[in-house]
């Protein structure tokens, strides 16, 4: 079987995969129609970058041009919610659902996931959330597409409440909490002194990836300002 056949079969089966799922009542039945969604869209991939890279050459030793630059855009907005096996996300994209199923997906790990939002009007949109509150399953965790809107379902690993999505927002909640009870009056005088020490202790008390998403969170803040990035007696 050829490249291209192989992908057209793999879209095909994605397509009915889909259709079942929606119409799915069982959670078993859910639960074993996704993971087989996930395993193809992982095979989509593989099989169709190097299809479409070759394509790309070819153009390019052509001289023909290879179509409009595609713009990466980072997303940060989003709501969410729970239940007993899942915390639901919901990112909002206008004409997401005009894209192929494959071109929405969604990387998960024990403790991360990242949403990929591939070819929507010229642009890539990518959604990655580090330091999740909780653990997550991550082959029964999956993505579904509506009409400009995209949930995330994070499975649970145990049927217990979120009270934030990271930790990094948990423990920021507790510091500032802590820091009212404790300093109210110095707090009241300089609030911004007080959240940098609150920053400056979960960045000397935390582990590697808290360093890291702390370090690139206060970078992203400063060049927002335009200051410098480097963090004031870390």
């Amino acid at each position: 079987m050829s490249m291209s056949s192989r992908i057209n079969e793999i879209k095909l089966d994605l397509e009915d995969l889909n259709s079942l799922l929606e119409n799915a009542t069982r959670q078993k039945s859910k639960d074993l129609i996704s993971l087989e969604i996930r395993r193809l869209q992982s095979e989509l991939i593989n099989v169709q970058n190097p299809v479409e890279l070759q394509d790309v050459e070819m153009k390019s030793a052509k001289g023909v041009p290879t179509g409009k630059k595609c713009y990466d855009i980072k997303l940060n907005n989003y709501a969410w919610d729970q239940s007993d096996n899942f915390v639901k996300l919901y990112v909002t994209l206008n004409k997401v659902e005009s894209l192929p199923k494959e071109a929405v997906y969604c990387k998960f790990s024990d403790r991360s996931m990242e949403l990929h939002v591939t070819g929507l009007e010229n642009k890539n949109y990518i959604l990655p959330i580090n330091n999740l509150c909780e653990a997550i399953d991550t082959e029964k965790s999956y993505t579904k597409v509506k009409t400009d809107m995209i949930y995330v379902y994070l499975a649970k690993k145990t049927k217990k409440t979120w009270s934030h999505i990271t930790t990094v927002e948990k423990m920021l909640k507790e510091a500032k909490s802590n820091m009212f009870k404790d300093d109210t009056d110095n707090l009241s005088a300089d609030p911004n002194a007080g959240i940098m020490n609150i920053m400056k202790k979960m960045y000397q008390e935390g582990d590697d990836e808290m360093k890291k998403t702390i370090a690139k969170a206060w970078t992203e803040s400063q060049e927002k300002k335009g200051m410098g990035s480097d963090l004031p007696g870390f």
